[in-house]
């Protein structure tokens, strides 16, 4: 089948009968069967043939659909730019024939540096999400990068895909890009390629903590970091948080140090490189690995140094799990649930743009500062 035939499809499908639009749909559905990724024809999106025409993206879907009426001028360049393109009407043929796989894809990296049991939270939440809008997940473990994701869509085994575990240089994220169905990420690489993100705000995590040990008049802050196997990965959330505390310690005239790596089971350790820089200032001390956490804690206690008297603590974590520490800790929320709702919300947005307000494209959720008992108080003069 020649371009031109998929345009003219293309044309009849936005405004004929309803037979005549299944027909049409299901000759579409067999081209692309016959004319695969890396074949005959080039695998453009809806975002490429939305840029050619000038019009938005969810423009581009209403004349695939026709859910809304599109003036017959902007019609006409939509389906012009498609024919420009070679465009596989793969997404819209599908939907219009009613066979959309309801089912939304779920790409997670387990493994080294992986915290299998923070993720579950994420995962739980999105299912839950999936499930209210008639969805199901395909949970992607193994560590395919690239291929999983031509996977996924090339097999149409999914309207849609959430992507976790994104690193700062991802080379999933062009490739994610370039797919045919809407791509959400958790998490925000240098550079997202045009994809929707959403996660915490950890820059301006970052940022509470050190305002808060400032405006309490310490004298030093020190961060312990993150394992060596996080640090490896590039992990976009960790250069976030560390470049930004750095910052706004400059900015403050704090000095700040950063102590890493810092592996699990060796929170000991850590806990004697603290003690070694209490010289009679007041000490500040950030811990943005949740894990390390309770570990460094127990360390600090066996040494009988309690934070809130001797040295100040702030850690990033839930806040359940900070009230119901011994000692309960002040904290900087890190609500996984809170984030993955978010990224859901973007996602079923991308689906159907009429269904509510348009999300912006990086979406980072404010996190919030707890006080309790293990920042020492403003001294008094």
């Amino acid at each position: 089948m020649t371009t031109r035939r998929i345009a003219k499809c293309c044309r009849e499908m936005s405004c004929g009968s309803d037979d005549r639009r299944r027909s049409l749909s299901a000759l579409a559905i067999d081209t692309h069967r016959r004319f695969p990724q890396g074949g005959v024809m080039a695998a453009f999106t809806s975002k490429d043939v939305a840029r050619i025409a000038g019009v938005s993206q969810s423009t581009v879907s209403y004349v695939m659909t026709g859910k809304r009426p599109i003036s017959e001028r902007t019609r006409q360049r939509v389906l012009d730019a498609m024919e420009q393109l070679t465009y596989e009407p793969h997404s819209g043929a599908r939907a219009l024939a009613g066979r959309r796989t309801r089912v939304v894809g779920l790409v997670v990296r387990f493994g080294a540096g992986g915290d299998a049991f923070g993720l579950l939270p994420f995962i739980e939440t999105i299912a839950n999400s999936a499930r209210a809008h008639d969805h199901e997940v395909l949970l992607v473990t193994a560590d395919e990068g690239s291929a999983g994701l031509r996977r996924l869509a090339g097999r149409a085994l999914c309207d849609a895909i959430i992507m976790m575990d994104i690193e700062e240089h991802d080379d999933r994220v062009p490739v994610a890009a370039a797919l045919s169905v809407p791509v959400v990420l958790i998490g925000v690489p240098a550079d997202p390629a045009g994809l929707h993100c959403v996660d915490l705000d950890f820059e301006a995590a970052a940022r509470m903590a050190v305002d808060e040990l400032a405006d309490t008049g310490h004298d030093e802050i020190v961060v312990v970091g993150y394992p060596a196997s996080v640090m490896e990965r590039g992990l976009n959330y960790v250069g976030r948080f560390l470049r930004s505390a750095r910052r706004q310690a400059q900015v403050r005239g704090l000095p700040l140090t950063v102590i890493e790596p810092v592996e699990h089971g060796q929170e000991a350790a850590a806990a004697d490189q603290l003690l070694t820089r209490r010289t009679g200032g007041r000490l500040g001390v950030v811990v943005p690995h949740s894990d390390a956490i309770v570990p460094l804690l127990n360390a600090l206690r066996k040494q009988d140094v309690v934070p809130g008297r001797d040295i100040s603590f702030i850690g990033l974590s839930p806040d359940r799990e900070a009230g119901q520490s011994d000692p309960p800790y002040t904290n900087i929320s890190v609500e996984p649930r809170d984030v993955s709702r978010r990224a859901m919300e973007t996602l079923f947005w991308l689906l159907d743009p009429s269904s509510g307000v348009e999300r912006p494209p990086i979406d980072l959720v404010a996190p919030r500062l707890t006080r309790r008992t293990t920042v020492m108080p403003t001294p008094s003069n």
